[in-house]
């Protein structure tokens, strides 16, 4: 995907005329500047367009498996999925209007990372799976922040500030010679460096504070994000040898090759996040090589390193803190906390999954008693204030994913329309899930202009999901409203097509031809169900007119079919199928 992105960004470099932006007067440096300023501009319209591409983003998926592969080990993948499901479906976030839904592919490489393309695909890295030990939490703290990345558009900004830095840098250096000689074939190789810095060290921030909000509202432990920060620091201090991922000596406010913030910086920031989420009752302090959690500045837990794991005491410090810290959120008094004797133990809380391992160090530890006499302390001498700061912060935060959510709501018609079409190229991938979520973003829409229509493509996404008596139910309304849209006949086609009932869909896409008998996605869906039903004849003479009104596009027809209508145009496909797939010359 890096390859086109840079494609893209060298596309508007050399749009400028060189004659035109290089001059030496005072106004030709005032002309330089907005000429920086339109290449960024325009890149990140290209870019932000991008992202909101649904064509785009199946194929950055499918360039992602191409060069990196597939984790072939299912438990790493069922961990990534469930986690990357649970912050998106039980997260508190909103998408903006040209943002598409979350996709994710756990790919083989053994690096230690994760990224978030434009159009909100989640490339994550064996290599960090496995860095982490497949721990759920810390996972989520490094989805989530992606996902901020995402939600922000950081990654579309990055690439336009990108371009434009390039240009800017290669315009300075091209005064001289009014940019006659400027080798624009090293453009991408610039901008390629440019990406390589990733994300600024604000958005970095960002997208850690965004992301933890993310993950603790989708039900995961608080200390997640600061647990995987000190894993992250101990990755880049002691085990990478790779010099183009993060520079564990980075001094905090200078920019470096990374330009990620330092990791000591963010483990602190995340431990704060964690404390004040709570009302600031429980804190984490370093101590030489341990870490002691306190309650209202009392030592409840001294955590040292346990076995042959060098970061178990930053993290178990970090869960029983998070947990304690998500109780004091919640719980306005001690009695929900529900303290109670087990097996000669105090045991607390519930089996909610962010307190797992709070439960699993109060036994382990024994520190069930001291824990309910600091607990009791810590509400007995609260602030009143404290409850009031919470609430407040929480309405904030969902008063500003409101608002998001209200201005794709109340957005342009070109917004609310791409919103439908994306759901049905959504749906032409065979991505029903996608499409449904897309789909009721939508109907939703304030000035969505085919209500009809959004039903019949809701109607077909179901089908894909295998809900078939709700696709019927879908389209038959679509029609009812608006049975001069063929569109709605087509897609209750293909609803009835994988139902199993082809002679109802063959005459539903009769009904469709009647209003418009030059559509070529009708007669395709045509030629494949008479295909299908062995009529090869017949499917020929759909074929044909697929083929005729697609102006003899090759690739509108199946190649068997092909053959019988244009046999040189078959045999020209052919042979540039065969060149295609033949190794490249390095």
């Amino acid at each position: 995907m890096k390859k086109i992105l840079i494609a893209i960004l060298v596309a508007v470099a050399t749009a400028l005329t060189p004659a035109q932006v290089f001059a030496t007067d005072a106004w030709a440096i005032a002309a330089e500047a907005l000429g920086v300023l339109a290449a960024y501009q325009s890149t990140l319209n290209q870019i932000l367009a991008l992202g909101n591409n649904v064509d785009a983003q199946m194929a950055v998926r499918k360039q992602d498996i191409k060069e990196n592969g597939i984790d072939s080990n299912k438990r790493d993948v069922e961990i990534v999925d469930s986690v990357m499901t649970r912050l998106i479906n039980g997260g508190q976030y909103e998408l903006r209007v040209n943002s598409l839904p979350f996709v994710w592919n756990v790919n083989d490489s053994e690096k230690f990372n994760a990224a978030c393309y434009p159009m909100n695909y989640i490339s994550i890295n064996r290599g960090l799976v496995r860095g982490m030990n497949c721990d759920e939490n810390q996972l989520a703290a490094v989805l989530a922040h992606e996902m901020i990345h995402g939600i922000e558009q950081h990654s579309a900004k990055s690439y336009a500030q990108a371009a434009a830095q390039s240009l800017g840098a290669m315009m300075i250096g091209a005064n001289l010679d009014r940019g006659n000689n400027i080798d624009w074939n090293k453009f991408s190789a610039m901008v390629d460096y440019s990406i390589a810095k990733s994300i600024s060290v604000p958005a970095e921030y960002e997208a850690d504070e965004g992301g933890f909000y993310i993950m603790t509202s989708a039900g995961f432990n608080p200390g997640g994000g600061a647990a995987a920060m000190h894993r992250l620091d101990y990755y880049v201090r002691y085990e990478t040898q790779d010099f183009l991922e993060f520079n564990a000596h980075d001094k905090p406010d200078e920019e470096t090759f990374s330009d990620h913030p330092d990791t000591e910086r963010r483990e602190a920031k995340m431990s704060e996040l964690m404390s004040n989420y709570g009302g600031g009752h429980v804190t984490v302090r370093k101590s030489d090589r341990a870490y002691r959690v306190f309650i209202d500045g009392r030592e409840i837990f001294y955590s040292v390193n346990t076995g042959d794991n060098p970061t178990s005491a930053a993290t178990n410090a970090y869960y029983l803190a998070g947990g304690l810290s998500k109780a004091f959120h919640d719980y306005d008094t001690i009695d929900v906390w529900n303290f109670r004797r087990v097996d000669n133990q105090t045991d607390l809380l519930n089996d909610d999954f962010a307190y797992r391992e709070v439960r699993h160090l109060v036994k382990l530890y024994n520190l069930g008693d001291k824990l309910q006499t600091l607990v009791e302390l810590a509400y007995k001498n609260e602030n009143p204030r404290t409850r009031q700061r919470i609430r407040e912060a929480d309405e904030e935060r969902k008063l500003r994913w409101q608002k998001i959510r209200d201005d794709a709501d109340t957005a342009k018609k070109k917004y609310a329309v791409k919103l439908r079409v994306n759901a049905d190229i959504y749906n032409d991938h065979g991505q029903g899930e996608l499409a449904l979520k897309e789909i009721e973003r939508a109907i939703r829409a304030a000035n969505q202009d085919d209500l009809a229509e959004c039903l019949a493509i809701r109607g077909r996404a179901k089908a894909i999901c295998g809900d078939y008596d709700g696709a019927l139910a879908d389209t038959d309304a679509a029609i009812a409203q608006d049975p001069k849209n063929l569109y709605n006949f087509l897609n209750r086609a293909d609803v009835r097509h994988m139902r199993g009932e082809t002679d109802l869909a063959l005459a539903d896409i009769a009904l469709a031809l009647k209003i418009d008998e030059k559509n070529a996605i009708a007669y395709k869906l045509q030629g494949d169900i008479l295909d299908e039903q062995g009529k090869t004849d017949l499917a020929t003479e759909s074929y044909r007119k697929v083929y005729e009104l697609t102006k003899k596009n090759p690739h509108s027809i199946p190649l068997t079919y092909l053959e019988k209508i244009d046999a040189k145009a078959a045999d020209k496909l052919r042979k540039t199928t065969a060149d295609s797939s033949k190794p490249e010359e390095s």
